[in-house]
């Protein structure tokens, strides 16, 4: 083998097709994000008809009832529950990724994990700044800077899973890795750009009932198969006991879900025990509930804005902060994706896998523009309910996330039937390019 052979063979994958447990995860992943997609759509599209039917003024009415103890200052609306409460759930389970990726997913192999990290920052920054290049003069309007850089897996997975039949591994690979990366950034910027006054000591307190969860679930870890419902209690009130003390501290509760999900150990608790890991069974229980319920109810209590009429949609198409979303998602995140993997590529002489072309990282780029779930969240907490700005930049999210569906899923679909007919050709000994 000569030293030029061996150096190329060296050489960093940017499209690594992954380990075979890691495809047969995200394959099961996909499988299940199918579903949790469509009921995602589904409830956002009734939203929106409601509150454009003679029904508004009952859809309103019951997004803006309030219930809860006030004594502990949670008589909140039904839209607050959904936002802080329910949504809690979704980043526990962004939390579990997180950790499985950066503990025993392909993420632990830095020189596998550089070209998502990368395209995510990328696909981050880009839109934030286009957002903010419209947004120059609007003081009030910058503090939607955020809500362009997000993607919604849920959704991207789902279109990937509807027309990907035949798009190579590498590529959900990297869709899925690059979606983890980009939640984990919406994580931090929510917490550190979203929290207008802290309350220490409610913060200091909600540090106990998340550590006493680590310690117990990694007690628990060797008995949890044999008693779930009586460890699941356990696990279950400390949670919300921390969710309730990080919501009284100022800082978004939802944070509390991804803290807890970090605490959960990801691995077996024996190299040779053939039972599923904690995280998986609680990832197989939890994430039905989300995709099924938590994330369906609260795009149905976020997505509901009037198109029609003054403050409607041709109002909001003329607002410099619809623009920016639109752009930054559309166009922002392909092009700080896309440009960020090329760059990267060229630094470190890395390589696209065999199986995917650059036309295939433009598919995955517009995938990312589908902002949707955290997105709308980030809308909420950026402008004040019902305003002129959250409205517009609701309408944007929605606008922009079904604008990327499509293109993705135009050129996705016409690269699944050239994939398709590659597969053909190689089963007659036929070479083709992937292009």
């Amino acid at each position: 083998m000569t030293f030029s052979s061996l150096n190329a063979r060296r050489r960093l994958r940017a499209f690594g097709r992954g380990s075979r447990a890691e495809a047969r995860r995200i394959s099961g992943i996909l499988r299940r994000e199918t579903v949790g997609g469509g009921l995602l759509v589904f409830a956002a599209l009734v939203a929106v008809v409601l509150a454009n039917s003679p029904a508004a003024s009952v859809y309103e009415s019951l997004r803006e009832l309030r219930i809860g103890p006030a004594a502990l200052h949670l008589d909140l609306t039904l839209g607050a529950w959904a936002s802080d409460g329910l949504l809690a759930l979704f980043f526990f389970l962004v939390g579990l990724e997180l950790k499985h990726e950066f503990v025993a997913g392909d993420l632990r192999n830095v020189r596998r994990a550089v070209v998502p990290v990368v395209a995510a920052l990328g696909g981050v920054a880009v839109p934030a700044l286009v957002f903010l290049a419209m947004n120059t003069g609007d003081p009030a309007a910058l503090k939607g800077w955020a809500i362009p850089t997000a993607t919604d897996i849920a959704f991207a997975l789902a279109v990937l899973a509807v027309i990907g039949s035949h798009l190579p591994g590498a590529l959900r690979v990297f869709l899925l890795t690059l979606a983890v990366v980009d939640d984990l950034v919406a994580v931090v910027i929510i917490a550190v750009f979203y929290t207008d006054t802290i309350v220490w000591s409610a913060l200091g307190l909600a540090v106990l009932p998340v550590a006493a969860y680590g310690w117990l679930v990694h007690r628990f870890r060797g008995h949890f198969a044999r008693n779930p419902m009586q460890h699941g209690l356990v696990l279950a009130v400390l949670g919300v006991l921390a969710w309730g003390l990080l919501h009284s501290s100022g800082v978004h509760a939802t944070i509390a879900g991804v803290a807890l999900g970090l605490m959960v150990p990801v691995k077996r608790h024996r190299v040779r025990d053939h039972e599923p890991s904690i995280a998986d069974r609680l990832d197989r229980w939890l994430r039905p509930i989300s995709a099924g319920f938590a994330v369906p109810v609260f795009a149905f209590f976020a997505a509901g804005v009037h198109v029609g009429g003054p403050g409607g949609l041709v109002e909001a198409f003329s607002r410099p902060v619809t623009l920016g979303i639109l752009l930054g998602l559309v166009l922002g995140k392909p092009l700080g994706i896309v440009a960020s993997t090329w760059v990267v590529t060229r630094l470190t002489r890395a390589e696209l896998d065999d199986s995917v072309a650059w036309i295939d990282v433009i598919g995955v780029g517009l995938l990312g523009g589908i902002g949707f779930t955290v997105s709308l969240l980030v809308s909420e907490l950026s402008f004040g309910a019902g305003t002129p700005d959250q409205v517009a930049a609701k309408t944007a999210v929605l606008s922009a996330s079904v604008l990327s569906a499509l293109l993705a899923g135009v050129l996705l679909a016409a690269r699944n039937r050239r994939y398709r007919a590659l597969e053909a050709s190689a089963g007659r000994g036929e070479r083709t390019s992937l292009a």
